[in-house]
């Protein structure tokens, strides 16, 4: 049970930006321009960065529902996503991404472990500046997000097809759940 008064049976952020959506809106912006946003990086990557992160963080609901979007994305290659949950280093990704995943992990632990010789790896794979930039952000945004969620309690659902629902509505983009004013 969430530890404030949210909409009964409506899991994870999705709750909170019901509450208070003049705050959710901002979020809900940055994620849809983080994950679904131009880049470089494939809409199935940076939804694994989201994952990998919250993993990471042991948000159990932003890893469930970013790592379905993630194989939604991926289409075929879906067992990506659990490959890297389950081990990284030896997943079947590129080189490139690893090392922005290790660049996200170490943000994921505290921004300044991110050292010289971490980017310098990144670009010597491939990664752009942009590249770099977006995963760290990424990283970042979701450290917020999962404290977000978690901080206040919110419902997390045990149910894999709850998951694999809302990673195909994921899939498709961040809009704000219809919200009736606030809830109080």
């Amino acid at each position: 049970m969430a530890y404030i008064n949210v909409p009964d049976g409506v899991p994870g952020i999705r709750s909170l930006v019901m509450f208070r959506p003049e705050t959710g809106k901002p979020l809900y912006a940055l994620a849809q321009v983080l994950l679904r946003g131009e880049s470089t990086l494939s809409e199935a990557e940076r939804e694994l960065i989201a994952a990998y992160v919250s993993s990471r963080n042991d948000c159990l609901f932003c890893m469930s529902s970013h790592a379905a979007a993630s194989r939604c994305l991926y289409g075929k290659r879906e067992n990506i996503v659990d490959e890297v949950l389950k081990d990284m280093d030896h997943s079947q990704i590129s080189d490139k991404l690893k090392a922005l995943l290790r660049i996200a992990g170490k943000v994921q632990v505290l921004g300044k472990e991110v050292r010289p010789e971490d980017i310098d790896a990144a670009k010597k794979l491939g990664a752009t500046d942009r590249e770099i930039h977006d995963t760290v952000l990424i990283a970042a945004a979701f450290c917020m997000f999962n404290r977000y969620v978690d901080g206040l309690a919110s419902w997390t659902p045990t149910d894999p097809t709850m998951y694999a629902e809302m990673g195909a509505r994921m899939a498709r983009g961040y809009v704000m759940p219809n919200t009736p004013n606030t809830v109080s």
